[in-house]
Formats: C-alpha cells, structure tokens, sequence
C-alpha cells in the first residue's frame, strides 16, 4: 500500500516556497484536467518569476521525491499517488459546502414522514451524491430487521418458487429459491399459511427465536416439504444464510460516470474487476470498516486500500449513525484519482450528517 513514510513526511516538510508552488500548480491542473503540464506553460501561471529552465530543475527535484512523474518522454508531469495524498493532507484546503449543494442535498434526500421507511432514502441518497460529483454514489447500511406483514409462496418452475415478503411499512422483497424435490403447490400454500398466521407481526430476528419453540407445532402442522420450504422463506427475506448476523446491503449509483474518459478496453476491465469486488459481501462489511476506522470523512487514493489496487479508483467516505451513536452504514464516492476532493469532501460530510439525522 503506498503511503507516506515518517522519513518521506520529513522530506516534503521541507519543501521551499517554490517546490511548493510548483508541485501545487502540477496537481491542480492534474485535477482539473487530467492532461500533464510542461515546464513552460507552467512557468507562466507561477506568481513568481521562473524560467522554463528553472521550473525543470524544481520539477526534477520533485520527481526525484516521487511526488511527480513524466508520463513521456518530453511530456509535462503528473502528479504521482504518493503525490496526491501529500497534496491531499498538506496543500487541499476544504472549505464549507456551498449553500446551493447543500440546498440540492436537503431537496432531494429528505423523509416525508416518520413512517416512511429510512431505506427508501438509501436509492435517492446514493444517486445525489452521483449527480453531483460525477462520480458513483455509494451508501452501505446494516439491513434492518422488518417487521412481516404477509408472505406468499409463487411457483416459478418444479424446483424454483418467489419468495414475496411484505414487511409493515409495505416494502417488498422477492427472492428466488430452490424447492425440495417433488414440493406440491398445496404445500407451498400450507408454508405461506403457517408463516402468516404463526408469525406474521414479529422481526426476522424474532421469527427466527419463535421457529425454533414451534419446531414440534411445525412438525405437527406441516410435513416435512413444508417445514423445508418455511425455513427457505425465511432465509430469502434476509438475503443470506439464517446465521448471516450483520446483513449489509450496498447501493451503488451512477457507474455510467466512471466510464467517461477512460482511455482503452484495459481500464474498462479494471473498471469491471472493482464492481465485482464490490458485489461481494466481504467488500461491504470492508468499506464499512473503513468508514469506521476513523472520524469524519476518509479519503482513500488508488491502492491505499486493496479494494481499488487494480482499478485505480478513490474513495471518499463518512459514516452515519443511529440515535444511540452507533454506526450504522456509510455513504461515499467512487472516482477516479482525479475527483474535486475539495468540493467531494464536504459534499459527503454533510450528505452522512443528514443520513445520521434521518436515521433517529
């Protein structure tokens, strides 16, 4: 993982007036444009007097510093990754989010009532981060533990059904599962019909405690195809395995944004190998524990974390959390090294403030 050695840290301190100015202007164009800056398009935007000549001399001292690199020969330079997050901690100056992204933030993720369901605000919350950095909006949350209204068995093929699960606040879930061999339609009614009127009105959590006091009723009631498939129902609602417990869900939106400008089929791939990694569960519980791991806002730069090694993605990432202050998700962005961290940075806070504020 490349990061900034107490010896390197010392280095850089050091840096002159000039070296500072330099590296500071290489980087903001990086930023804004994506291209290299030569030497003497550099000189003119210096608010000191210095040659060409000059500004390659600065420029090679801080190659030399692994701030900087020439992507070609006889190319302007560019601002390494060691470069960016020195630029990151020592030179970026965040300031407060301004009053119209704040007024767009408050427009658009907002709870009309305390009885609309917080996870509805995940989709919303997710693609106005998207909208407004350009990059791919992203929100973690522990899935919550709704209470059943109603459960209904559909079959879809012999050995496949729809799990419809209702919860109170009318959100749906549907999941495909596997039927026991040789599973009747009739059972697949008797299922439903001990579900909702045995256990209808209680958590998963608690549906899953008062399984295991009905084992006998079920027995009694059911045969065995249909216990099977009652057991079955009740992991599809959860999306995992019955001993899953800490379910997370990810939203991502806007990976559209994260195609533009790539240069070629390679980046393309790298691109593809993250939102893999991405679906995995283990991706989750780990941008989770990274938004953890600290206070406020974290920034992640290409292979500080080893979830972005091979795309070459940044991430920009805060926690929010329950009215007992626990944390209970996170919301961030997914870019290229290139991101407006000055403006992405407050852009997220704020966006994590409100989530916290909404989930109490």
């Amino acid at each position: 993982m490349a990061a900034l050695t107490s010896a390197m840290r010392e280095r850089l301190s050091a840096l002159d007036e000039r070296s500072g100015e330099v590296f500071r202007r290489i980087v903001e164009s990086y930023l804004d444009s994506g291209e290299p800056l030569g030497s003497r398009s550099l000189s003119r935007l210096l608010p000191m007097s210095l040659s060409p000549a000059s500004v390659r001399n600065v420029m090679s001292d801080l190659e030399e510093l692994g701030l900087i690199y020439s992507p070609h020969v006889s190319a302007g330079r560019l601002p390494t990754q060691i470069g960016l997050r020195f630029f990151v901690d020592a030179f970026m100056q965040v300031g407060n989010l301004s009053a119209e992204d704040r007024a767009s933030i408050d427009r658009q993720v907002r709870r009309s009532d305390r009885d609309q369901p917080v996870e509805q605000l995940f989709n919303v919350a997710s693609q106005v981060l998207s909208g407004m950095s350009r990059g791919a909006g992203l929100v973690i949350t522990a899935k919550n533990d709704p209470v059943l209204k109603h459960v209904e068995f559909m079959r879809l093929a012999p050995t496949k059904a729809l799990a419809v699960l209702v919860g109170e606040h009318d959100q749906v879930e549907n999941r495909i599962i596997e039927l026991p061999a040789g599973v009747t339609s009739s059972q697949l009614t008797e299922a439903a019909n001990f579900l909702n009127a045995h256990l209808a009105g209680q958590t998963l959590a608690e549906v899953r405690g008062q399984l295991q006091k009905v084992k006998e009723t079920v027995r009694t009631e059911l045969d065995v195809l249909s216990q099977d498939l009652v057991e079955r129902g009740l992991a599809s609602w959860s999306g995992g395995d019955a001993d899953d417990k800490n379910p997370t869900q990810l939203i991502v939106r806007g990976r559209a944004n994260l195609l533009e400008g790539l240069a070629g089929a390679e980046d393309i791939d790298r691109l593809r190998m993250l939102f893999d990694d991405l679906e995995k569960k283990d991706s989750m519980i780990e941008l989770l524990s990274l938004a953890e791991t600290g206070p406020g806002v974290r920034i992640f730069i290409g292979s500080e974390n080893k979830l972005f090694s091979l795309s070459g993605s940044s991430l920009i990432v805060a926690p929010y959390k329950d009215g007992d202050d626990r944390i209970i998700g996170a919301v961030g962005v997914i870019g290229p090294t290139r991101l407006n961290y000055a403006r992405i940075v407050p852009m997220v806070d704020y966006t994590a403030q409100l989530m916290s504020r909404l989930s109490r």
